[in-house]
């Protein structure tokens, strides 16, 4: 179904920091669920309600990114004509030899004005469900409003950052509280906002004349006593990736069954970079119980409640539990881990035990030698 709507999403968040994780790459692009990036949930969202034209805002660290999201054609982007467009920052500056504040969001302004749909959505990349936002954009519609936020009720308990709403009988916004100590209400913004694209023009040229470069969704959304802004609860699985902690309770709860089956919902399909590996190869004397194995592995030792990503090998006598095992990493014989997240391209020696908690894993950086 066709919506009148074209799509942003802001790969960068300054206020969620992944350690480790995360110093190599956006946050967008952190990788999830075995074969994904996170990035991908949103993206799929998109492209599965219609949206042909999306632009992802990269400031920093956007290698990877580029990398996995490639010309666009795993999502049926690569068009002649709109498609999938990467908006990194001094995308139109002249001046290479020193940045010009606010720069950075030009590259955001040509992309809104080169296109004729009505309405944008924005998306921040660290929230995971599965929706289609034609109901969001409709409701939009109907209302008259400036702008429509998703929100659910889950208050603070993912930590921050968290966006808690005050929304009155009518709907609408009221006042906005990040972080609060004591929150007045349990419905948290979900990061993503329709929002009529003249009035985002305006609001993103006035940045550019004061010299701003901060553009999010939460400082759109500070503006409810000037426009009027709506709020639409959504009330299926949303999971949120706000640590390191969350990310890693985030991709144990895809080892169960109801919550892989409601984010990999057949009618929305979640599409990736597809790299046609091998099939795993499993040794006769293994032991793998509760896990999502990805293609191309070797597994030769014990996995159990853990998520083994693209390509890894897991040694004979090595026994992983609760852990993270990311692409192409080389788990070496008599290893143990448990409660661990180990980024790509790692190498675990020997004999090497690695013990966390399911609060605290323990996390080794991309291609360490352990």
């Amino acid at each position: 179904m066709f919506i009148n709507a074209m799509g942003l999403i802001l790969a960068d968040n300054k206020k969620i920091h992944l350690g480790e994780l995360s110093r190599p790459r956006a946050l967008a692009a952190m990788p999830f669920a075995g074969r994904y990036r996170i990035i991908d949930f949103m993206l799929s969202n998109m492209v599965n309600s219609g949206i042909t034209n999306i632009g992802i805002t990269a400031m920093n660290k956007y290698k990877s990114l580029m990398d996995h999201l490639g010309t666009g054609s795993s999502w049926d982007l690569d068009r002649k004509k709109q498609g999938l467009q990467i908006l990194p920052p001094y995308i139109n500056s002249s001046n290479t030899e020193s940045s010009i504040e606010g720069d950075d969001l030009v590259g955001l302004l040509d992309f809104l004005q080169a296109d004729a749909h009505k309405y944008v959505i924005l998306a921040n990349p660290n929230v995971i469900f599965n929706s289609s936002f034609i109901e969001l954009v409709a409701r939009h519609e109907d209302s008259g409003a400036d702008m429509t936020v998703m929100y659910n009720r889950d208050g603070i308990r993912y930590g921050s950052p968290s966006v808690i709403l005050d929304i009155d009988r009518k709907g609408l916004v009221q006042d906005m509280m990040m972080n609060p100590a004591k929150p007045t209400s349990t419905r948290c913004s979900m990061g993503v906002m329709v929002i009529n694209r003249e009035l985002l023009l305006d609001l993103v040229s006035e940045m550019i004349a004061r010299s701003e470069t901060d553009f999010s969704i939460e400082k759109l959304l500070r503006r409810y006593d000037q426009f009027k802004i709506r709020g639409m609860e959504f009330k299926g699985l949303v999971l949120r990736i706000n640590s390191v902690a969350t990310y890693f309770n985030a991709t144990m709860k895809m080892l169960e069954d109801d919550i892989r089956e409601e984010i990999f919902n057949p009618d929305l399909p979640v599409y990736t970079k597809v790299k046609d590996e091998a099939p795993s190869l499993y040794d006769e004397n293994n032991e793998v119980s509760n896990s999502v194995i990805s293609d191309g592995c070797r597994i030769l030792g014990s996995v159990t409640n853990s998520m083994v990503f693209r390509g890894a090998t897991i040694s004979r006598h090595a026994v992983i539990k609760n852990s993270i095992i990311m692409q192409d990493v080389y788990v070496s014989e008599g290893v143990v881990l448990e409660n661990v997240i180990i980024d790509k391209q790692c190498v675990i020696r020997p004999g090497i035990k690695l013990l966390g908690q399911a609060d605290y894993p323990v996390v080794i950086g991309k291609k360490a030698i352990v």
